[in-house]
């Protein structure tokens, strides 16, 4: 939209005291500045207004916060839910990889039977475990 300004003085032979522009719009709206001193710039300027209200990006700001921060958390519920669900003689994976078999779970240790020639065991926290392989078929 172009505005054309048009200035007027009064038509006085004393000099200026103050100079009126108002600006006409395409739909015929006027407005009207008036200075109290010719040499003063116009007190009030009109702001363009934002693309976006700031409620509205607080609000993109709060959803975004929530979607980054739930996926991770509900994994890691899950995996809490899973591991307090192992049983004796269920099959697991460790987040390394070791496949075995659940012989103890003894609070926050548990006792993976990981080769049946040997009978050797290892130790591991509950955090270690990755993947119920008996409840996954």
């Amino acid at each position: 939209m172009n505005n054309i300004w048009i200035l007027a003085q009064t038509e006085t032979n004393e000099a200026p005291s103050h100079i009126i522009s108002k600006p006409i719009t395409s739909e015929g709206e006027t407005k009207m500045t008036v200075p109290s001193d010719s040499n003063a710039a116009a007190t009030k300027r009109e702001t363009p207004k934002s693309l976006f209200p700031p409620w509205l990006l607080l609000a993109l700001m709060v959803v975004m916060i929530f979607i980054l921060f739930r996926g991770p958390r509900k994994k890691q519920q899950e995996l809490k839910k899973m591991v307090q669900s192992l049983e004796k003689n269920d099959r697991v994976r460790t987040i390394g990889g070791i496949i075995g078999t659940v012989v103890d779970i003894n609070g926050d240790i548990i006792t993976l039977k990981v080769d049946e020639s040997n009978n050797t065991k290892i130790h591991v926290v509950s955090s270690a475990i990755g993947k119920n392989l008996s409840k996954e078929k």
